[in-house]
């Protein structure tokens, strides 16, 4: 798949209204001169309140034990989790084929060919629209827990007119989180990074509401949701059938259990979390241009920790060090001299997905010379002056207000401490993974530990075929995946194809075991993908599983830079690895490309464009 390159987009003057947030209508001061309803004990309650209740609830006991590192494998594949008691028949071979990873060049040919069948389906899609009336057939009832990145992809590709579709979040939005960073700082607007669920597919329901369990054998999620009238507000709880359930929820910071980091570090995993570390950032400002504080105070709140090397880690340092360096030495030239960016890393590394030579380029490119347009502002700065600093093999002990007790005895003072360090579970996903009982799935947690398994068909083990995941949440036990959008998008792709073409949970006749897959050829005829991938798993009645098709990875790395790998064959040292300007130039198309609509890609070009010539807004909105 060829990389696109720089897309250009028409700037015309009515578009700029697309992209207005409050902020458009403000300006810094400093800019002007260079179903059953649980009641809460209380009478009135806020909705915020109630939303903290609830966000109090996702807090895990030892959640270490879970802990995924940022775009980490973390353990081998086991053996293959299959029922290999009887390897003699004809299914069990059939089986064994069909689970090895398909030949790259037929692989590939696959997703042609996918491409192919779209269009072909489109133009029949469009003229059958007006032979057919009505559709009287009651329709499956599939049930989505979750908003990411895969869920966005298994609304894009389900067939909504021959499934009865519900999506329960309490996000009720699609959000671009690898932009999540830049909108932190102002790069891009909070909006831009977004799309409404109701408009990825129109078709499909969706309900605001957290899930908190699931139940089986009874076939129903069941759900709590925050219900105000007036400024009076209550959860109310309620639950809904399914007759097959897509457990997407993701995966929530995860803290690993050190003290202090969960009262005092900001995360950056949600939009509400990029809007704490925004006004947190003009308020370190505000702080340091008092009056009659010290050095040493202000060089205290203007000491911005980011804890963990990761890809998160890093592209949101790089962003903080572009505001600081060209925004804030605007508006706060005075006490720039007093601004420090420290990057805090466990292991020996940053950036442990890349190539050792873009490692080195990420820690060049954030070392590098700072450089200050005003001379009046650089002239203030000590020789050298250098903002970021690179703390290795150190791990954060304690997390108190003010300070960060590290593993080699020193203590870090902060005015901002973001916390980048790794994913945990949601409580519905090991509630989910506790329901399932003992069984397969119990037996998969050493390695799953606290996330979903499932089978090479995304099918989660123990839920008889009827129960899906993908995504953060899910892990299958034999190939173990990064926990990235890249992963989760083609996983929701995948998925919305097979409910079409396969029946997910066939049953052996003689014995009642739980089959693969099996295409269902009832009154439709064999796409050419289907084909390929026959060919290529050596079965004609099996679905091909789940593969992954790695597209490369990027990283920003601040100054118009960023680092690209690109996988030119899997598992193989044959890479095409970018960095500088050019790996910038493939950053923000791949960037611009994928997001989820038109309307996404233009606010975000049109952000990008008012950042070049405005800079970025340190309006303070509370």
């Amino acid at each position: 798949m060829m990389v696109p390159t720089f897309l250009l987009f028409p700037l015309f003057a009515s578009s700029w209204m697309l992209s207005m947030e409050t902020s458009a209508f403000t300006m810094p001061i400093r800019s002007l001169c260079p179903r059953s309803r649980t009641p809460v004990p209380l009478n009135s309650v806020s909705e915020q309140t109630l939303r903290e209740e609830i966000a109090r609830k996702n807090i895990i006991a030892e959640e270490g034990q879970y802990g995924v590192l940022d775009g980490h494998i973390d353990s081998k594949p086991a053996s293959l989790i299959l029922d290999a008691e009887n390897q003699s028949t004809d299914m069990q071979r059939e089986i064994t084929r069909a689970v090895k990873r398909r030949a790259y060049p037929l692989f590939i040919l696959e997703k042609i060919f996918q491409v192919v069948d779209d269009i072909v389906d489109n133009f029949r899609n469009m003229d059958s629209a007006s032979d057919k009336g009505q559709d009287t057939k009651v329709k499956e009832r599939i049930v989505i827990l979750g908003t990411g990145w895969g869920s966005a992809a298994l609304l894009k590709e389900i067939d909504a007119k021959r499934f009865d579709v519900t999506v329960i979040s309490p996000r009720n939005y699609f959000l671009f989180t690898p932009m999540l960073a830049g909108a932190a700082v102002g790069t891009v607007e909070f909006r831009s990074i977004t799309e409404p669920v109701r408009q990825i597919n129109p078709l499909s329901n969706y309900i605001e509401a957290r899930a908190t369990d699931i139940d089986p054998k009874a076939c129903q999620v069941s759900c709590e949701s925050i219900a105000c009238e007036g400024n009076s507000c209550v959860i109310e709880e309620f639950t809904v059938p399914y007759d097959r359930l897509v457990i997407a929820v993701g995966a929530q910071t995860n803290t690993f259990g050190i003290p202090g980091v969960r009262e005092y570090c900001c995360f950056l995993k949600e939009i509400e979390d990029s809007q704490r570390i925004r006004r947190a950032l003009v308020n370190c400002f505000e702080r340091a241009s008092i009056p009659n504080l010290s050095d040493e105070e202000k060089e205290k709140i203007l000491t911005f920790a980011v804890i963990g090397a990761g890809p998160t880690g890093i592209e949101f340092a790089s962003e903080l060090r572009d505001f600081i360096t060209s925004d804030i030495a605007k508006y706060y030239g005075k006490i720039l001299k007093f601004a420090r960016i420290k990057i805090i890393e466990a292991s020996s590394m940053v950036l442990s997905p890349f190539d050792p030579s873009l490692q080195a380029a990420a820690i060049e490119a954030l070392n590098r010379r700072v450089s200050i347009q005003d001379e009046k502002v650089a002239d203030l700065l000590p020789r050298p002056f250098k903002i970021t600093e690179l703390i290795l093999e150190t791990k954060v002990e304690e997390v108190k207000k003010g300070v960060i007790s590290l593993s080699d005895g020193r203590e870090i003072p902060y005015g901002l401490a973001v916390w980048a360090a790794g994913n945990g579970p949601l409580p519905v996903t090991l509630n989910a993974i506790a329901t399932l009982g003992m069984g397969e799935q119990a037996d998969a947690q050493a390695i799953a530990r606290g996330r979903i398994a499932i089978d090479p068909w995304l099918r989660v083990l123990g839920g008889d075929g009827k129960i899906f995941s993908f995504g953060d949440c899910s892990c299958n036990p034999n190939y173990q995946l990064p926990a990235t959008a890249q992963v989760a998008s083609q996983q929701g792709e995948y998925l919305g194809r097979m409910l079409s073409l396969c029946d997910m949970s066939p049953r052996c006749k003689s014995t009642g075991e739980l089959l693969p897959p099996m295409k269902d050829m009832q009154d439709r005829e064999e796409k050419l993908s289907e084909k390929v991938a026959s060919f290529a798993t050596q079965s004609d009645r099996i679905g091909a599983p789940f593969q992954f098709l790695d597209l490369g990875i990027l990283a920003y790395t601040g100054d118009g830079s960023a680092i690209a790998q690109i996988q030119v064959i899997p598992d193989s040292s044959a890479k095409i690895k970018e960095q500088g300007k050019v790996g910038f130039g493939l950053w923000r198309s791949v960037y611009l490309t994928k997001q989820i609509s038109l309307r996404n890609r233009v606010l975000v070009a049109l952000d990008w464009t008012k950042t070049k010539v405005f800079g970025r807004d340190i309006t303070l909105l509370m």
